[in-house]
């Protein structure tokens, strides 16, 4: 038999270096296994993300329905206040009534202590609309002449009548009783 060897010597082999392909050496269970936890940890720092965004989420949302409740509270007061408008704008009408007015009884006052003699008491005092009604005791009949001459030379006392004037001579006192009739004009 006859043999015929056709492959290089070895040292030709180890010569010549072929390119080989080989696994690492360490045990592939080790790296699925840090393959396993690093994909557990990832999604666990997912889940911690997601759950604290939907925390905070409902807190927005709980936050806005308080805004909520409290704006419908205060639309709730706007349409009451609605409501009562024409109740208060009728208040104001009558307050701006009443103030309107209000400087022209102490313009009288001052401008009737001005005309009153010494010797003359004022008993009553009236107005109704623009009249003015006067009542009153004196001593004598020229006290109430100089009161009704001191409103006509004011200027501020118009169409100045004497109603009824009485004196009493069954009393000892003999007073005169007057009622006199006249307009203010501010």
């Amino acid at each position: 038999m006859i043999r015929i060897n056709v492959a290089p010597p070895p040292e030709a082999r180890a010569r010549r270096k072929r390119f080989e392909f080989r696994l690492p050496a360490f045990n592939l269970g080790i790296l699925f296994g840090i393959l396993y936890v690093i994909a557990v940890a990832g999604i666990g720092w997912y889940w911690w993300t997601e759950s604290e965004e939907a925390a905070r989420l409902d807190r927005e949302v709980t936050r806005a329905q308080q805004e909520l409740a409290a704006l419908k509270t205060t639309i709730g007061q706007g349409a009451k206040v609605k409501e009562l408008l024409p109740e208060l704008q009728k208040r104001v009408k009558a307050i701006q009534e009443l103030t309107k007015d209000q400087a022209r009884p102490i313009r009288l006052l001052d401008a009737f202590v001005e005309v009153v003699p010494r010797e003359l008491w004022i008993t009553g005092f009236e107005e109704k609309g623009t009249v003015l009604r006067i009542t009153g005791s004196a001593f004598t009949t020229t006290a109430v002449s100089d009161f009704m001459s001191n409103l006509k030379a004011s200027g501020k006392f118009k169409d100045v009548d004497i109603v009824v004037s009485r004196q009493d001579l069954a009393k000892p006192p003999r007073l005169v009783t007057f009622e006199v009739t006249c307009r203010f004009e501010s």
